[in-house]
């Protein structure tokens, strides 16, 4: 599994990591998820990412209890809707019960709400300067979120968790690079995108099978690779069957050549002008 640094964090985090939207999280299905999570572990991908809002935080506790927690790198994130000052305080210590855990490597900002900025802002600093977490993010955050946070924040922000993919690539025109230059790491979710994988016989479908049987792999592991091709960037796909968790981790040994990524620029190519960032 490839790893780099985490924006200012100076963590090496591995480039494939765990996300957990939409997970299950039931009884019945509760005792697979934890295995699911524990293979992706075993497998190099230690980076977990959550969220209150997923209800998954138990889940992801149950599955790191007996693990060694200097190994991991756990994420979650404060709704918008909680996010004052108190609020984003209460929410991660609510989150730390959640996960059995004393820190969180990086506490995020799910998306911008109608709670002034600096006001999170202020409790986010206040939970690094408490040591509840190591660093302190965002999510959603588009050009101007991005510059209006620089602005107010005394610590650094260590990244930035958006939607992108080989078919949502708007980030790559003005986004992505301004967080290159501000240190702040890029982390995608829904790196499969939300349509139909594109099948043989179309025009992009061809080019990423041409491109999965050259390099012996898949198409799902070649759509993870290009996604983080830039060494700014890293994923969370989600995965809670074994040969989906273990198709992602070997994503993380791929390295797209450069014709392979013009290639696929060419099938899949980044818009040409600057589009305000999606978001789901």
């Amino acid at each position: 599994m490839q790893s780099r640094t985490f924006g200012q964090t100076g963590e090496l985090v591995p480039v494939i990591g765990q996300g957990t939207w939409k997970f299950p999280t039931d009884k019945n299905e509760f005792d697979g998820a934890v295995k699911a999570l524990r293979q992706g572990i075993e497998l190099g991908m230690t980076h977990i990412d959550t969220a209150e809002m997923y209800k998954s935080e138990e889940v992801v506790g149950q599955a790191i209890k007996t693990l060694p927690r200097e190994k991991l790198f756990i994420v979650s994130k404060v709704m918008p809707s909680n996010a004052t000052f108190h609020g984003t305080i209460e929410a991660c210590e609510q989150s730390l019960r959640n996960l059995g855990v004393d820190y969180l490597d990086c506490y995020l900002l799910h998306w911008r709400g109608s709670i002034p900025l600096g006001e999170t802002i202020r409790g986010l600093e206040k939970l690094i300067d408490d040591g509840k977490i190591r660093a302190m993010g965002v999510s959603n955050f588009d050009v101007y979120d991005i510059e209006e946070a620089l602005g107010i924040a005394k610590h650094p922000i260590a990244c930035n968790q958006i939607l992108y993919n080989i078919f949502t690539r708007g980030p790559e025109r003005q986004l992505m690079p301004l967080c290159a230059t501000k240190k702040i790491a890029i982390v995608a979710y829904t790196p499969f995108g939300e349509k139909r994988i594109p099948e043989k016989g179309t025009e992009g479908g061809d080019v990423l099978h041409q491109i999965a049987e050259k390099h012996g792999t898949t198409v799902r592991q070649i759509l993870l690779s290009f996604t983080v091709h830039d060494s700014n960037v890293f994923t969370i796909p989600k995965a809670v069957k074994e040969q989906h968790v273990t198709e992602n981790a070997g994503a993380g040994k791929i390295t797209l050549t450069a014709e392979d990524i013009r290639k696929i620029d060419q099938a899949f190519p980044a818009p040409k002008n600057p589009v305000s960032l999606e978001m789901n």
